[in-house]
């Protein structure tokens, strides 16, 4: 079992095979993705992390890799897609949903439309043990929920049903999110509210929930501060000190 509530400074790969067998319920995190960003000159290694990370996941567990891609010479490097591929085929995990977190604050790419979002893929290892999903507002709650029946001639038309829209349906796949208010010196982080969902989607009150790339902290403060046990692991010791700060922030600031 390794060491719960905690920021671990070392290299994910060689932390994490310390760990015994099937000890995660849930990860979630965000890799460096095509050297965008040079995180102190840190480099990592994709496969063995993806294999680690599928020994210390339990059956059930859920991996949220949140990743995107470069351009290249006017050519995305596709970079994300090969790794969702080498955790299904490789691995054996199921690609149990592609998630997009859509940002409200794109960077400027020039020349294309501007990109405004990344991929959520959601691993795991044989069927999710835990689903609570998200709900949103209806978009006409109490209104009639209409559907389409076929025609003998091909065409389609209405069909009258008393089935009425409850107020709260399940969200999309698509998640929003406002950025750019959570800033604490390091280059690249995500909205703990994408963390909190995740986390509140994929496990329960009292579980294991990894970060192998801890990076400012945003998953390990989303886990503590709704019930779950968090193991981070960071190779830069600047970033680890920014977790810890911001651990205990939320230590004595509870939301």
């Amino acid at each position: 079992m390794p060491p719960l509530d905690t920021v671990i400074l070392g290299d994910n790969v060689t932390t994490m095979r310390e760990f015994s067998d099937a000890c995660i319920d849930l990860v979630v995190t965000s890799p460096p993705y095509d050297n965008l960003r040079t995180y102190g000159g840190h480099t990592w290694d994709f496969n063995g992390v993806a294999t680690e990370l599928t020994r210390v996941l339990k059956p059930g567990g859920v991996i949220v890799w949140v990743v995107g891609d470069a351009t290249v010479k006017g050519s995305e490097t596709l970079t994300s897609m090969r790794q969702a591929i080498h955790f299904k085929d490789a691995c054996g995990l199921n690609v149990h949903d592609t998630m997009i977190y859509a940002s409200d604050k794109p960077p400027l790419t020039h020349n294309r439309y501007e990109q405004c979002w990344e991929y959520m893929f959601i691993f795991s290892k044989g069927r999710p043990k835990t689903w609570n999903p998200v709900l949103r507002k209806a978009d006409n709650p109490g209104g009639k929920s209409g559907k389409f029946v076929q025609r003998r001639d091909g065409g389609f038309e209405a069909a009258h049903t008393d089935t009425r829209t409850p107020e709260n349906v399940l969200e999309r796949n698509i998640w929003s999110y406002t950025t750019g208010h959570e800033r604490n010196g390091h280059p690249a982080v995500y909205p703990l509210a994408l963390a909190r969902d995740h986390i509140l989607s994929w496990s329960n009150p009292g579980d294991v929930v990894l970060d192998p790339f801890a990076g400012s902290g945003t998953t390990c403060v989303a886990s503590r501060e709704n019930a779950r046990h968090y193991v981070g692991i960071e190779v830069n010791l600047t970033y680890v000190e920014i977790c810890n700060r911001r651990l205990g922030i939320a230590a004595l600031n509870p939301t």
